[in-house]
């Protein structure tokens, strides 16, 4: 390995519910293309935690259609079915410092409270726990974990994206005590990319856009764990004929592999997208990518 590929570790994280659609392939063709750019490693992990959602040779067919694109990773996969007890010491790590509980609380049961509260989230808008079992179960059974936000959770936790720029959130205020492990028994998306980034020595991570509400839940997590901060940088999201994003819940189709499906993606990211072939679209792209981001050239 070389210095600037221990210096930069970038990664893709595809969650098997289905193949990649258009918006996908702008994720991992940008996550690939800072990779690149930095001379760094890019790696690939199936984010198959959540047992409910899995579809049955959807991971083998994401990696084959980022096969098909050029996009290779660096290293094997990694599944994260496969390191649940690197999401247990965590889990166990935070319930020592006090900064987890359990909750019995179901999501009808904190809507209920929300209700009485006058506090009924919007649609589209997360339901903040009332921290209902921040003080104990008052004799239910426990269903999930929850992570207890610190007592400067009141204040915006800052973080800076280098595409969106200055970005905050007040946890307490938005989030409230989030969920580490929910009640069927899967790990939360929050903790396991946290501690699948740091396991992996993820420095950069590269994402959609719409993935930058969650990133100071993890940055909270990060903290807690003793664990580094990657650099981030949230990539502009495909939207529909309506202006939706584009997701495998409403139904987006996967991509056909190849050039044409490639050129789509780069004009997404403003990259060159004229060259005629899968490798030379991606040749053209490395540099123009070290040049749109101030990138010093390998």
């Amino acid at each position: 390995m070389t210095d600037s590929q221990k210096t930069y570790i970038g990664r893709f994280a595809p969650s098997p519910t289905g193949p990649l659609h258009a918006g996908s392939l702008v994720a991992a063709l940008a996550s690939w293309l800072d990779a690149r750019a930095h001379g760094g490693l890019w790696l690939v992990r199936v984010e198959d935690v959540d047992f409910t959602r899995n579809q049955p040779g959807a991971a083998e067919r994401i990696l084959q259609q980022l096969t098909a694109c050029g996009l290779q990773p660096d290293q094997s996969p990694v599944w994260q079915s496969q390191r649940e007890a690197l999401y247990q010491r965590a889990l166990d790590a935070l319930i020592r410092s006090n900064h987890a509980y359990p909750c019995a609380c179901s999501r009808a049961d904190i809507l209920a409270v929300l209700s009485a509260q006058g506090r009924l989230p919007a649609r589209g808008q997360e339901a903040i726990y009332p921290g209902t079992c921040r003080n104990g179960l008052q004799g239910r059974r426990a269903r999930s974990w929850r992570v207890r936000l610190p007592e400067d959770a009141g204040q915006p936790l800052r973080w800076s994206d280098r595409r969106l720029g200055a970005q905050s959130q007040v946890l307490s205020l938005e989030v409230g005590d989030f969920v580490l492990k929910r009640a069927d028994g899967a790990w939360a998306y929050q903790l396991a990319v946290v501690v699948d980034d740091a396991a992996q020595g993820i420095t950069d991570v590269v994402r959609g856009e719409d993935l930058a509400a969650s990133t100071a839940r993890q940055i909270l997590l990060q903290r807690l764990l003793g664990l580094p901060t990657p650099r981030y940088l949230h990539t502009p999201l495909v939207r529909d004929a309506s202006g939706e994003k584009l997701s495998k819940h409403l139904g987006a189709g996967a991509f056909e592999p190849g050039a044409d499906s490639l050129r789509a993606a780069l004009r997404v990211l403003d990259m060159p997208a004229s060259a005629p072939t899968v490798a030379e679209l991606l040749a053209a792209a490395v540099p123009a990518w070290q040049a749109r981001w101030a990138i010093a050239g390998l």
